[in-house]
């Protein structure tokens, strides 16, 4: 079962760096939204760089990635830490630390990209901002897809049904609880399955060239 996590915290950030990194850097966050207005406070979510559905804000393309270290209070920040504390590090083992940098950030950008290009306008006339790193995690998820649909000698059995179960609970929480942002989940998905897919295929190319 390559979901379940033996390592010792020593051995974990010597095997997964930029894991460790991604889940600092969210903490950081965290810890400076709560001295400068607190992780709930709307105002302060958008000074950060939370994505707004409204313009002028849409257009910061800066906001698509700091929207990812961004957490609207401890349960948000606790439950995606702990899906990239627990569900990511075999995927940096298998694609090595840039690649997997590279497709965590991809797929967090275009997942959020995505939900802004998607939103509805709210019919008060205000924004909806969201944050988070569930677009992100759920590349992560995209690329574990692909791996137990088309390179099934990679995953055993019994992780791939692990897989399944998280994805069909996930998607049914995405859509049933109320201000969940689904289309960077569903976005992050399929953003995740189709870029590890290049991420691969140029890798091989590559190797191929160098002989």
């Amino acid at each position: 079962m390559i979901f379940i996590r033996y390592e010792n915290w020593r051995s974990y950030i010597r095997y997964y760096p930029v894991t460790c990194l991604l889940v600092l850097a969210n903490v950081i966050m965290f810890i400076v939204l709560t001295f400068n207005g607190g992780s709930t406070d709307l105002q302060t979510l958008v000074d950060y760089g939370a994505m707004v559905d409204l313009s002028p804000f849409k257009e910061e393309s800066w906001r698509y990635v700091a929207a990812m270290f961004l957490h609207n209070g401890f349960s948000h920040l606790f439950f995606n830490a702990f899906a990239l504390v627990v569900f990511a590090p075999p995927l940096e083992r298998l694609l090595g630390w840039w690649r997997y940098t590279l497709l965590y950030l991809a797929g967090g950008v275009l997942a959020n990209v995505l939900s802004m290009l998607l939103s509805t306008p709210s019919p008060t006339g205000g924004g909806t901002v969201s944050v988070g790193a569930s677009g992100a995690i759920y590349a992560v998820y995209g690329a574990f897809l692909y791996i137990a649909l088309l390179q099934r000698a990679i995953m055993d059995e019994g992780s791939r049904k692990t897989l399944y179960g998280l994805l069909v609970m996930g998607v049914i929480m995405s859509f049933a609880i109320p201000y969940v942002n689904w289309v960077a989940h569903i976005g992050g998905l399929v953003a995740g399955f189709f870029i590890y897919g290049l991420i691969i295929r140029i890798f091989k190319k590559s190797r191929r060239q160098e002989r």
